[in-house]
């Protein structure tokens, strides 16, 4: 048995862990991601991830710990979800297009009788955007199902002129808090036997 589940079917969240060596399962869990009246997005963000590390524990056997992430990209204080179609992807792009906007993702886990959660905030600047390399890229299919309609280390890495802060953070499981986590809990790094 992994001591780690995963709450998550990201294949991002995946292959970072896997990057780091980490022994996992993978797990859906369902938690309600519609942000609070008045919630900023770095709370909707760290509440998210909590919740979803929390609906993962009743799935865990006993030793196993479960971890979460949440990713909101925020652009002027508005959080920036998953383009519902075409129409929506072209309005949220054109407005992060010669802009700077920032990347939230909290990370949870909980294992025992215990829950701890951390906060990666980037600022990642963009180049001004063409319509026809937005509908070009839009054909790709990256976009559509991705925090600001956009994948940082997919093709949408040529419309990036600076990142402050995690790469990892940004394409959804900012490693560094990861690990941190992982650490407190005593589950392994670097090593795939778990």
């Amino acid at each position: 048995m992994n001591r780690l589940i995963l709450a998550s079917t990201s294949p991002r969240r995946a292959a970072l862990l896997r990057q780091i060596g980490v022994a996992f399962e993978q797990r859906a869990v369902e938690v309600d991601e519609s942000p609070r009246p008045g919630e900023v997005a770095a709370e909707t963000a760290l509440r998210l991830a909590v919740a979803k590390a929390e609906a993962g524990r009743p799935r865990a056997a006993p030793g196993q710990a479960v971890l979460a992430a949440d990713t909101l990209v925020s652009l002027d204080g508005e959080p920036l979800g998953k383009p519902r179609d075409r129409e929506d992807f072209f309005a949220m792009l054109r407005r992060l297009s010669g802009r700077r906007h920032e990347v939230y993702t909290a990370v949870a886990l909980a294992w025992e009788d215990q829950i701890k959660s951390f906060l990666s905030v980037s600022h990642v600047d963009f180049r001004p955007l063409l319509d026809a390399e937005l509908a070009a890229y839009w054909e790709t299919g990256e976009p559509q199902d991705k925090a600001g309609g956009y994948a940082i280390q997919g093709l949408a890495a040529i419309f990036i002129t600076r990142l402050e802060g995690s790469f990892s953070g940004v394409m959804g499981l900012p490693l560094f808090e990861t690990a941190e986590l992982l650490q407190q809990a005593g589950i392994p790094l670097w090593s795939t036997t778990g």
